[in-house]
């Protein structure tokens, strides 16, 4: 199998996800769409690199196999999804070539694979699975402002065609999640809908102190983010941002009442 391509190319766009429920993988929802118009308007990268808040390890790992399982990491769902395989290509070279390069000591995992956080979303992407991917773990011991830190080690893959993607939700509390809403669309709490305003706003105004130091910021944020995994993954690619990118924020909603899916696309 051919590896993939590492050759000089245009900076590639950042994308953060708020990928939400693994139901989103087989339904035909009014976020699909958005996933897809975002696919049509960056050029197809050589490799996906993605940070995905299901996969929290000790130290930071990264899957280094050529055939990355398929994980389904979720319980009671459709036996439809538990069927769902996404057969990407992984990326040893670019495993390898990361953990010596990097100043943070990152170990090469060969059992992972990809977790829902990043097929049920690339499955929308690159319906073909025809791009090749490699996630990168959470060290659960790392601050946010290290994990921010971090993640700059990674702004030369940008200029190698390797799109990086982070996967979580900005507001993600499955402990407070309105089951007598779920068919209500656009609900959100107060609380949840305060936090992903404030959220968007400091993103666009590049205030990353404020996001790096959440849980400083009041109620609604300590709410939103009662955990850190699916907040994280904004901070790799807000890390990332360069001076004067420009910001599109996409599949802006709130379900279920304590979840939004708000997405955002720098560069």
């Amino acid at each position: 199998m051919k590896t993939t391509s590492l050759t000089q190319t245009d900076t590639m766009p950042l994308l953060f996800v708020g990928h939400g429920s693994p139901m989103n993988a087989i339904e035909e929802n009014e976020f699909v769409p958005g996933w897809r118009k975002i696919a049509g308007e960056i050029a197809k990268p050589n490799a996906i690199l993605c940070i995905s808040a299901h996969w929290e390890t000790e130290g930071t790992q990264v899957t280094a196999m050529e055939k990355p399982r398929t994980i389904h990491d979720f319980g009671g769902f459709p036996e439809e999804l538990y069927q769902i395989q996404y057969p990407a290509h992984g990326t040893p070279e670019l495993a390898e070539d990361l953990s010596k390069s990097a100043n943070t000591q990152i170990k090469l995992d060969f059992d992972w694979g990809l977790d829902h956080g990043t097929w049920s979303v690339l499955k929308h992407f690159y319906p073909d699975a025809d791009v090749h991917v490699m996630q990168v773990s959470l060290d659960y011991n790392k601050s946010p402002h290290q994990h921010y830190e971090f993640a700059k080690e990674l702004a030369m893959y940008r200029r190698q065609g390797i799109l990086i993607l982070g996967s979580g939700n900005i507001v993600h509390n499955l402990r407070m999640v309105a089951w007598d809403k779920i068919d209500e669309p656009d609900f959100g709490f107060d609380w949840a809908l305060e936090a992903n305003e404030r959220m968007k706003e400091l993103v666009v105004t590049r205030n990353h102190d404020a996001l790096i130091n959440y849980k400083e910021q009041g109620t609604a944020f300590r709410l939103a983010a009662p955990t850190p995994d699916h907040f994280l993954p904004l901070l790799y690619v807000l890390a990332l941002q360069e001076e004067n990118e420009p910001i599109e924020i996409f599949n802006d909603k709130a379900v279920m009442g304590s979840l939004t899916m708000t997405s955002f696309k720098i560069g």
